[in-house]
């Protein structure tokens, strides 16, 4: 068990703000005095931003078995968004660690869920709108890893993103596991040509 995190690297930059000796020693000793199971902090960064009277603190871990916690959090005082931030870090782990034990529990008799089914009409699926061109508006680089199904659930669990692109270990495929309105998982992988 990791109770302190000794010797960690942690980076802590500024964004508008000029970073003080007193708000480096309060972000270590908090990352530090992190009480975490697991996983195990590799590495820690912490950025701070000053926007329009806002107090903005990032904090990004990056963890063993490839798994990345990032946290932001906004209020009118830095160390108050350091903390805030912590805190959530703090409840992400908690569910992460409840999820991981839920998925080695046996399975209760009956526990198949009932959705209700809804039929639309054709008429509905054709509007006369004007045709409007789609383009993107943003574009970033995505690092694609080799992870199962399920080390993609747990890195959705770990970040606030709401899907993860991998190559799925299983089937060998590049696939999507994203987060479903109703709290679960989805999985979306390309068909076979044969098929």
């Amino acid at each position: 068990m990791q109770k302190h995190n000794v010797n960690l690297p942690i980076v802590v930059t500024g964004r508008h703000v000029e970073i003080t000796e007193a708000i480096r020693d309060y972000a270590h000793k908090k990352i530090e005095g992190l009480h975490l199971d697991y996983p195990r902090i590799i590495e820690a960064k912490v950025i701070l931003d000053i926007e329009h009277h806002r107090q903005i603190a990032e904090i990004i871990l990056f963890c063993a078995n490839h798994i990345v916690i990032e946290v932001k959090s906004t209020t009118e005082d830095i160390y108050a968004s350091i903390d805030e931030s912590i805190s959530k870090i703090a409840r992400r782990m908690r569910k992460f660690k409840t999820r991981l034990l839920r998925s080695h529990r046996p399975r209760k008799e009956g526990s198949i869920r009932h959705i209700e089914q809804h039929v639309f009409h054709a008429d509905d699926l054709h509007s006369e709108e004007e045709h409007v061109e789609a383009a993107y508006v943003h574009k970033e680089p995505y690092k694609v890893r080799p992870l199962y199904p399920d080390e993609a659930i747990l890195d959705l669990e770990m970040s606030a993103s709401s899907f993860v692109v991998f190559h799925n270990q299983t089937t060998h495929k590049l696939a999507i596991m994203f987060r479903r309105k109703d709290g679960e998982y989805g999985l979306i992988e390309p068909e076979d040509k044969a098929a």
